[in-house]
């Protein structure tokens, strides 16, 4: 994905918020994107489902080798990187002479969402020749070992409490006779505050700087920071052949402001495809100042450099109203995930004949008996590996479409498992299983139909709807055809675009997926259904692995970028709060 400033590449979708935005979203924001946060956070080289978390330790019962006192504890925070090899994040200070021992010094780590996270956690008896010694550069092969822990950090933060305890082992991963005690891992997020303001702004009499139309503005704020230079933190959309535009509501965190009186640079612009956008006008404004626009109901002219004295500045015809002003709550997606929220996954899987005979090894439903994973069988074991971890009952609806049972129906929803009456199965090993049984007993047929297991899951986020709003469903399509249904799939998704639901799509194989970008709506262009209704909002994400596997992106990375900003859209239209949110400050 681009910055959200790379006008060129795309067009006025670059403008105007159609990119994903980070995991904190406003209580009360509808279903329009604003690409201010996600611009924040990529100028700064975090990216959208970034979340900061500082983790914080304490022990209870530690294992004693001290002879005269008692241990002087220190724990180490490492990072388990793919190929298994460890790589620290952290040292605690040491305290002495205890063994129930609560560290102060707290471990920074990012939580991102769409990747397994294993962490490592070692405690060291740190000898008392070594006390004078910085933390940061004490050997941990001259420490006597007390015991290591591992957990996985998404473990932590669905938690209640944001709290993990766990057993010390020794280093090959037994308790033993021996007891180590236990390790209490608490993560918190460095959020500043969650306050943010919405403002709507309208601008009237802007010069014109088209010849043969009326320009296309836009507005672009910018934060001035203290070495007298400014940062971008927010875009508007562009509003086109209009000299009078009031544009979508923009959402400014104080992350972003700084405080209520540090001054932001307003610039309008007239959109120019070439992404030579032309200045119409710029002026200086706090947030302070735009909430007493809005509260006097005035305009703030803006103005250009003077072309005849340097220094100088024309004052334009052309002002900047602020309709609307209000203070509210941000809450991200650890907020929902913490108090209780889920994620449940669902899975369908292609059995149409273009997968080949399953029974030769070119077939991209061959299992193989070595036990080399199939794309199928990687792409369910990736996402679901992720996912699993935020549904507590772990019972996962599965189904195969464009298959042809024993008694040659062909159907383009059918249960995995072969259970006529129940589609769930136990945990990711049993989607596996049912996968392996199916690809017996059933026999390959078509066409590439989508629009039956949409509704299947599309029904199953409605029902739940009125047993509690807490559940959230993911359907992940694995396919490696062209779409037969491409009208009746929008109109599914039309439909589901109310619902708890995002739907992510793995292309395998080397098919034509042109339909399947149509799908995403990544270009900004929503859905629309045969009757005419769009979308409420963009709830599809397809990842060709192809494409994925030639980069550093693994498949369940590029699938599940969007997801929580996708969940966090949902909860906001909807106007759900977590379960621990009071009601946030009212209009201005």
């Amino acid at each position: 994905m681009g910055g959200c400033f790379s006008d060129i590449k795309g067009g006025q979708q670059a403008i105007g918020g159609n990119q994903p935005r980070p995991s904190a979203m406003n209580s009360d924001q509808g279903d329009e994107h604003n690409d201010a946060v996600d611009y924040f956070y990529r100028s700064r080289g975090f990216y959208a489902l970034f979340t900061q978390l500082e983790l914080s330790l304490s022990a209870a019962k530690l294992h004693d080798l001290d002879i005269f006192s008692k241990s002087d504890p220190m724990a180490v925070v490492f990072a388990k990187k793919s190929d298994g090899t460890l790589e620290e994040r952290g040292r605690t200070e040491v305290i002495l002479n205890t063994l129930d021992p609560v560290w102060i010094g707290k471990i920074p780590i990012a939580y991102q969402f769409e990747i397994i996270q294993p962490l490592v956690f070692h405690v060291f008896d740190v000898d008392t020749k070594y006390h004078n010694i910085p933390v940061k550069m004490l050997k941990l092969n001259e420490q006597e070992f007390l015991g290591e822990a591992t957990c996985v950090l998404s473990e932590i933060v669905t938690k209640s409490t944001r709290s993990l305890t766990l057993n010390l082992q020794s280093k090959n991963g037994h308790a033993g006779i021996k007891k180590f005690g236990t390790l209490t891992v608490h993560a918190e997020e460095t959020v500043v505050s969650r306050q943010a303001v919405e403002i709507i702004l309208r601008c009237s009499h802007l010069e014109n700087k088209d010849l043969f139309s009326k320009s296309d503005p836009f507005l672009r704020i910018s934060r001035v920071i203290e070495s007298g230079g400014s940062v971008p933190i927010c875009k508007t959309e562009v509003v086109n052949n209009n000299l009078n535009p009031t544009w979508k509501p923009i959402h400014l965190t104080m992350q972003q402001y700084g405080s209520k009186d540090n001054p932001l640079i307003i610039e309008c612009f007239d959109f120019n495809s070439s992404g030579k956008h032309e200045i119409i006008g710029k002026l200086q404004k706090s947030v302070a100042d735009l909430e007493r626009l809005h509260k006097e109901k005035i305009g703030a002219n803006f103005h250009l450099p003077s072309s005849g004295r340097q220094g100088h500045e024309k004052i334009l015809k052309g002002q900047l109203f602020v309709d609307g002003f209000c203070e509210k709550l941000l809450y991200s997606f650890l907020d929902y995930i913490s108090s209780g929220f889920e994620l449940n996954f669902m899975v369908a899987v292609d059995f149409t004949a273009s997968n080949g005979n399953p029974r030769l090894p070119e077939s991209l439903h061959y299992i193989d008996p070595s036990g080399r994973l199939n794309a199928y069988q990687q792409a369910i074991l990736e996402v679901g590996e992720v996912i699993q971890v935020y549904d507590s009952d772990k019972q996962f609806p599965a189904w195969g479409f464009g298959g042809r049972s024993i008694d040659g129906t062909i159907s383009h929803c059918f249960n995995l498992n072969g259970n006529v009456r129940e589609c769930e199965v136990k945990g990711i090993d049993g989607i596996l299983a049912a996968y392996a049984s199916a690809i017996h007993n059933f026999s390959l047929a078509g066409p590439t139909l989508f629009g039956q297991v949409i509704n299947k899951a599309a029904q199953i986020a409605s029902q739940s709807l009125s047993a509690n709003q807490n559940k959230y469903f993911v359907l992940l399509i694995i396919t490696d055809g062209v779409l037969t249904d491409i009208q009746e799939t929008k109109d599914a998704l039309v439909r589901a675009s109310d619902l708890p639901l995002s739907i992510l799509i793995v292309g395998v194989g080397n098919a034509d997926f042109k339909e399947m970008e149509i799908l995403d709506a990544d270009n900004g262009q929503r859905l629309e259904s045969s009757t005419g209704r769009i979308a409420t909002r963009d709830i599809v994400q397809f990842v060709p692995m192809r494409e994925v596997h030639g980069g550093q992106l693994s498949v369940v990375q590029a699938l599940l970028e969007e997801l929580p900003s996708q969940f966090l859209m949902y909860m906001g239209s909807r106007d759900i709060k977590p379960c621990f949110a009071n009601e946030g400050p009212t209009a201005a």
